[in-house]
């Protein structure tokens, strides 16, 4: 897979067999519509496999990424692949091998928060539902924050999850991508 543009534009990462990674498509949609907004940008990478989604944010200029990922295989590739662009020591870079639900609590506990968030989970299973639920639940995001969920076209989420607002759908083919702002910020609009 390559990376489609930005600082790492046209080099190569891998990606491992046993998951479904985000087509080239819909990582260059997702990038046109948040484009303005990843610059500087604190971004978290959850269910991140190889990083692919985190390393077009950094490639684009985000000023954090974190990645997240209870897979050992999914972490080693990740890693491999910051290692290939000469990220393997970058301190604005995190990598959390454990569940997606568990790390949150943590990031609430030491304060982290995200511009952007992107989850990607595994499609049937109510884990996006569920992790946004989470999201919801925990002080992780800055004002203004873009939580954009991966799902499979027929998965719909609900309008609303805790204090969270949908606030745009995007389809393409059998993926669909899911825009969900903090119902807390008075400036939501339905451009994201």
């Amino acid at each position: 897979m390559k990376i489609i543009s930005g600082k790492f534009k046209g080099r190569v990462i891998e990606m491992p067999r046993a998951i479904r990674p985000t087509s080239d498509k819909v990582r260059e949609a997702l990038f046109e519509i948040l484009k303005g907004r990843i610059e500087g940008a604190s971004f978290l990478d959850l269910y991140c496999g190889s990083g692919a989604m985190g390393i077009e944010a950094l490639s684009r200029g985000a000023e954090t990424v974190s990645f997240v990922d209870n897979s050992l295989k999914g972490v080693s590739i990740l890693k491999k692949n910051l290692s290939i662009l000469g990220l393997s020591d970058a301190s604005y870079i995190n990598i959390y091998k454990e569940s997606v639900l568990a790390v949150l609590r943590d990031f609430e506990k030491s304060c982290l928060k995200f511009d952007i968030i992107f989850l990607d989970p595994p499609y049937h299973n109510d884990l996006a539902k569920n992790s946004l639920i989470e999201i919801s639940n925990y002080d992780i995001l800055t004002r203004n924050a873009i939580i954009v969920a991966e799902i499979y076209k027929k998965e719909n989420l609900p309008e609303a999850i805790g204090l969270l607002r949908k606030t745009r759908t995007s389809r393409y083919g059998d993926t669909a991508l899911e825009f969900f702002k903090n119902e807390k910020d008075s400036s939501i609009s339905r451009k994201f």
